[in-house]
Order: C-alpha cells, then structure tokens, then sequence
C-alpha cells in the first residue's frame, strides 16, 4: 500500500510480516545411486504458514528436508531459509530455523540440562537468557521433572520432547520437524499439535508425517511428495475440492472393474467407508438410474448412492499416488 512521505515521496509501505516467504526451495534434486530420492521439488512457505510434506516411507520427505536444513547437498537447485541460501552461508542460514530430525540427537550421557545448554550455547545464548530460555521450553514440553535424567534414560516419548526443546530453545523464525510425533501416546500428540498451532503465530512450521490424521489435524497447506516428486500442492479444502464438481457413484465391495465394464464410463476406484468403493463417472451426464443399478449388480458391485461429491483428504491421496495406503 502507497503512504506519502513528509518530502512528497510516494514509498510503498513494506508488507506484513505475516506475509514474508521464509523458505524457497527452488528445483531441489538428489540421487542416492541410481535411486532419485528427490526431483525438482520446488516451494515457498510464509510465516504464519503450517506446511504438511504427506508422503509414504521412502517418498522423498525426509531427504527434501535434509537438503533444506543444509544437512545434504543436493544434486541441483538452492535453498533458501528467510533469504540466506543454506549451501553459500550456512551458518547465518541454520541461526534462522530449528529443526527435529527423524532421528533425534541426544548425547545419551548427558543430562537433559547440560544438553540443552550445549545446544542453547551453540546457538548463542548465554547467562540469564540462556536459562530463562531453559526454563521457558521445559515447562512447555513437561519436562522439568526430567532435567537432572541422563538422556540415555529417557523413555522414547520423553526423548522426542527432549528433542523438539533443542530445536525450539532460540525461538527460531523457521521450524522444521520430521516425524515430531514418533513414540507419543495420544495426549502427547495433542500437546504438540497444540504448540505447533501457537508456533505458527510467530513463526513458519513444516513437518513431515505419513500419518493423514496428522496432517488433517493441524495444517493450512499440503504438500504431498511421491518417489522423490512434489505430486500436488495445496490448502485441504483446495486438495479436496478439486473434484468437487464430479459425479460419484458409490457401490459395495471393492469396486468395479473399469475395464471389464467399459459401458459404465467409470475411474478406478478408491476406497470409501468401511465396505464400500467411491468412483468418479467419467461421462458428461450420468446415465439411467435404473440401467446403472442394473449394470452395477451384474458385476458383482450393488449399487449404494449417486451424487455429486467431494473427496475426501484420503481418496485425493489415494488418485494422486496409485492408491498406494497412508497410515491412518
């Protein structure tokens, strides 16, 4: 938005911070020999933002994040962490972000405390700051009981917690967690779900999960990564409604075969509640009800509804990779 300036200057006023990008990743590639891990992964993301990668084992997730954290080098392309490219000044770039690996580095003689002061020092704090910052994420994280425990002791649940406090200590700009809910039980989870929401009040949050209730849970956008491609990009509603406008013809069982039925004009089929199958109708106007119904039960597939729809977070998962299964 233009202001006038006292000496007659019009100067355009800076955009809200809530607006600035503080990740690009800009054609991201990796080969682990002849295996391509990641290709052309290309995003931005905004503070305020909370960004899913959703992807199955092996997707690319935790590879495309490695590279953004500067803990790979890529093959090709850049990334940048609030302007500063990772690989060119990697240092500045890393006091920008925090970062919970899949794996979480603990120093298992170490008691949580000194731990956390040996990352907060690496990060430089110091003195009272540093404590205060001590003080102030382990009562977040219900940790304050477990501060004189050697690392190596701690049960799985307490260790993931241990390491999202290393990754928070310096109140990052940038948070970016990989799998941050392994090893939690449920009320944990909710807890964390809780303090990825307060973070992305100040801050941009990605994580990776192949857990679609995560994602569904708490993100504003979706990235959904499949053999080492960006497949679709995303708010939820966005992903989900992109077939809004489609007729769905809903059947029993595991569905029609499309090519044993031609006549019917449907798409493959994707797995609906329990015990029933959701296809998209091909055609341009859904045929006569009656020879439908009639089609569908001599293959085997009764008909239960037809409708205009909307997919659910799942089904879209589920077109855009083949109908390979996400952990639920």
């Amino acid at each position: 938005m233009d202001q006038s300036h006292p000496g007659g200057v019009s100067v355009t006023a800076p955009p809200s911070t809530l607006e600035k990008v503080v990740i690009e990743a800009d054609c991201l590639s990796r080969s682990f020999g002849p295996t391509r891990a990641a290709e052309n992964v290309s995003f931005k993301v905004k503070r305020g933002e909370i960004l899913g990668f959703l992807g199955p084992n092996g997707a690319g997730k935790s590879t495309t994040l490695r590279m953004i954290t500067g803990l790979l080098a890529p093959d090709e392309g850049t990334a940048k962490i609030c302007g500063i490219d990772i690989a060119s000044d990697p240092i500045a770039a890393k006091l920008k972000f925090g970062y919970l690996p899949e794996s979480v580095p603990l120093y298992d003689e170490m008691e949580v405390i000194d731990y956390l002061r040996f990352v907060g020092t690496a990060r430089g704090l110091v003195g009272s700051d540093l404590a205060k910052r001590i003080e102030r994420i382990s009562h977040r994280l219900g940790l304050k009981a477990m501060l004189r425990r050697r690392c190596g002791t701690l049960s799985k649940g307490f260790r993931q917690r241990v390491g999202l406090a290393q990754a928070l200590i310096h109140d990052p700009e940038v948070v970016i967690l990989d799998e941050p809910t392994n090893g939690l039980d449920p009320r944990q989870i909710i807890e964390v779900r809780d303090l990825i929401r307060e973070l992305a009040e100040e801050c941009a949050v990605i994580f990776s999960t192949h857990i679609l209730q995560e994602i569904a849970a708490i993100c504003s956008r979706i990235i959904v990564i499949h053999s080492g491609r960006l497949i679709a990009d995303g708010t939820p509603e966005e992903l989900a409604g992109e077939f809004r406008e489609g007729w769905q013809v809903v059947v029993e069982g595991s569905g029609v075969d499309p090519q044993r039925c031609g006549e019917l004009q449907l798409a493959e089929g994707i797995p609906g509640s329990p015990g029933e199958t959701v296809h998209h109708w091909l055609g341009d106007s859904i045929p006569d009800l009656d020879h439908l119904q009639k089609m569908l039960e001599q293959s085997g597939s009764p008909l239960i509804q037809v409708g205009v729809g909307r997919e659910s977070l799942e089904q879209v998962y589920l077109r855009l990779t083949g109908g390979e299964e996400l952990q639920k």
